[in-house]
């Protein structure tokens, strides 16, 4: 005989007796303002712990039924007011319920149902609203928590489903189907599970996955926000700062949209536009019986955006600070809660002292984009076909996410089968081998057309709420990759995705592509105008940086490696060559030239005004080198070209 063990039961079962006759001492205090009190509190915590603390089979049969006489007797501290208590009774029932005792699973299931069944009768045969929305949640977390969704737990729901189908006093109502409605509800959660534990090694379709579950939510803000959540977690576990930071923006959006809909707030999901246009989604929200039990107040959308601003400051996104922060002055300002204004308008100093501190340097790392195509329909699936605009931390590097994606794809479907592509043509999934699975990962940069590259000044505007992305690949006419100057194209593509960087998701599906094609000429007008304009950016900088001004000047100046610009001088611009070319890109690229010779004269000044002593010899001699490049250049263009205050141009000089 175990003395112990039964020493623990005998322990349980007196401490259950002398809870039961407080309980009947003291019925009237617990019932005070529909059981939401701390008296009410601290009995029900009692309770959990039995559930919470290991206890022997027969002791937890008592448990069991002292719940259902609890239950029975203080429905409103349930299923009326803060849906807390109801909550964490669920996710404690639900544990229960995956137990390796079949008996523990047996009083567990049937106390789940009375609690169902109790929720219905609470109601007046309405609806087990408040129940279904907790035991969903619950749900979600145990998920999260501990793993669960195994044969034992499928056997739990199976048992719920037959109390339904024999229990013939409620044959005639909503009831049966509402417990089904739920059983399946539970059912698609744990398929979406299981499909999370499949791909756990992958975070871009975990996140996917989370994702939808979360839209197939939009009617139980609650349930949304917990899969919200649960992405955030996420994020933070792989270092996606800023993805974690607009989860938190979204939630915010859709408690605030909640609130604004029941009259409680002034502001809705607009409120977080300005921030990011994603959360357009939040205002999907639907109408649904389901809002009425949502627990949402002031202070939750508070606590949502101070948990956002932490992760602003961490991913250097200053600039959406006081933007995140206008719900919460709305907020103190009503309180009249003049310290904490205090401190949130310091924080929002602090947000712009740090703006004007890094906002020209160019030293924050937001991130580097790149292009993923997946072919292969026996791989891929739903994917095949399909290209991704993938947002990678930091300086990740061409190399880095190819072989990221090469060992996660290998590691699932044999490194035998996984192919990567290393150019970025256009592939014809006909001409693929059906047996392998193909990737094709492609840098692309940030896309903006001449009104927003003025309108997106600096650094953050331009990678912030970014859809358009673009790369460029050479070709020849003769079908080579490269060639020389004179018959060198390429082809841009234009990438647009369905939502704006950064995101709730680490990568978007482009939903739009379009391709130009360059010839030659334009060739030369399009990178020496991107020379002129790094040229220029380098030299306007307030925080000029030596290192890689010096690189573009040698790079432009220096004998050794002019061949590019004076490449495409004497390809191009030069009397006879010039001929072949119409005469508005001859004459709009010896205007680039003229620009390009301004420009090096002028970093030249910047570079001499900030050297020291130690690099004099090294001035001189890029000095030297612009000295032959304008006499090359005048040679070529057969004009004067000078570098003073601007360029001076004779035109007409006959060489």
């Amino acid at each position: 005989i175990d003395v112990e063990a039964n020493i623990a039961t005998e322990v349980c079962i007196t401490v259950l007796e002398i809870i039961c006759l407080f309980t009947q001492n003291h019925q009237r205090q617990l019932q005070q303002d529909d059981g939401q009190n701390s008296m009410m509190r601290k009995l029900f915590d009692t309770y959990l712990l039995f559930l919470q603390v290991n206890q022997s089979t027969a002791a937890l049969k008592h448990v069991f039924a002292a719940l259902r006489l609890f239950v029975n007797k203080f429905p409103s501290a349930f299923f009326q007011g803060r849906a807390e208590l109801c909550g964490t009774l669920c996710y404690e029932i639900l544990k229960c319920c995956n137990h390796r005792s079949s008996s523990t699973q047996n009083e567990a299931c049937a106390l789940l149902y009375l609690f169902m069944r109790k929720n219905f009768e609470f109601t007046k045969g309405i609806s087990i609203v408040r129940s279904h929305l907790q035991l969903i949640k619950a749900v979600s977390q145990l998920i999260a928590d501990v793993g669960m969704g195994g044969t034992r737990f499928q056997h739990s729901l199976a048992i719920i489903n037959n109390f339904a189908n024999g229990d013939y006093p409620m044959k005639n109502t909503l009831f049966p189907v509402e417990v089904k409605d739920l059983t399946k509800r539970i059912r698609t959660v744990l398929m979406a599970t299981a499909q999370m534990k499949e791909h756990e090694k992958d975070p871009e379709m975990l996140i996917d996955l989370q994702y939808s579950l979360a839209n197939s939510y939009a009617s139980t803000p609650e349930l949304r926000m917990t899969w919200l959540e649960s992405m955030a977690k996420i994020h933070i576990r792989n270092g996606d700062v800023s993805e974690a930071a607009m989860c938190c923006i979204h939630i915010a959006a859709l408690i605030s949209e909640y609130l604004k809909r029941r009259g409680l707030f002034s502001m809705g999901w607009t409120a977080f536009q300005t921030i990011t246009p994603n959360v357009k989604e939040e205002g999907a929200m639907k109408e649904d019986s389901g809002m009425q039990d949502t627990p949402y107040s002031e202070d939750t959308l508070v606590e949502q955006l101070e948990a956002c601003v932490d992760y602003l400051w961490k991913s250097e996104r200053h600039e959406l600070i006081a933007n995140v922060y206008k719900p919460v002055i709305l907020v103190y300002e009503k309180k009249r809660d003049f310290k904490k204004l205090a401190e949130l308008y310091y924080n929002i100093h602090r947000s712009y002292l740090k703006i004007t501190e890094v906002v020209h340097s160019e030293k924050r790392l937001f991130g580097r984009y790149y292009r993923v195509a997946f072919y292969g329909q026996a791989f891929f699936e739903e994917d095949e076909s399909k290209e991704y605009i993938y947002k990678e931390p930091k300086l990740t590097g061409l190399s880095e996410i190819s072989q990221r994606l090469l060992k996660l794809y290998s590691d699932k479907y044999g490194a035998e089968n996984v192919k990567m592509i290393q150019d970025s043509n256009k592939v014809n999934p006909k001409e693929l081998d059906p047996k392998f699975a193909y990737i094709q990962v492609t840098y692309v940069t940030p896309y903006f057309d001449e009104k927003e590259l003025t309108e997106r000044r600096t650094d953050f505007e331009r990678h912030h709420n970014i859809k358009r992305f673009v790369f460029e690949t050479p070709f020849t006419l003769s079908g080579k990759k490269h060639g020389g100057v004179e018959e060198q194209c390429k082809r841009r593509t234009i990438l647009t995705t369905g939502q704006t960087f950064p995101y709730v998701k680490k990568r978007i599906q482009v939903i739009n592509q379009h391709s130009t094609e360059l010839n030659p000429i334009e060739v030369a007008i399009d990178e020496m105008s991107r020379k002129v304009s790094e040229l220029n950016h380098l030299c306007c900088m307030n925080e000029v940086d030596m290192i890689r001004l010096q690189l573009k000047l040698q790079g432009s100046v220096s004998a050794k490696v002019n061949a590019g610009p004076m490449a495409y001088a004497w390809a191009f611009l030069e009397d006879t060559n010039a001929k072949k070319y119409p005469d508005n890109q001859v004459k709009l690229l010896k205007d680039i030239f003229r620009q390009f010779a301004a420009a090096c004269g002028h970093a030249l000044e910047v570079n001499e005004r900030l050297i020291k002593e130690d690099q004099l010899e090294y001035q001189e001699e890029m000095k030297s080198h612009y000295r032959d490049l304008l006499s090359e250049l005048s040679t070529v263009m057969n004009e004067q070209v000078v570098y003073g205050e601007d360029v001076t141009k004779h035109q007409g000089m006959e060489r």
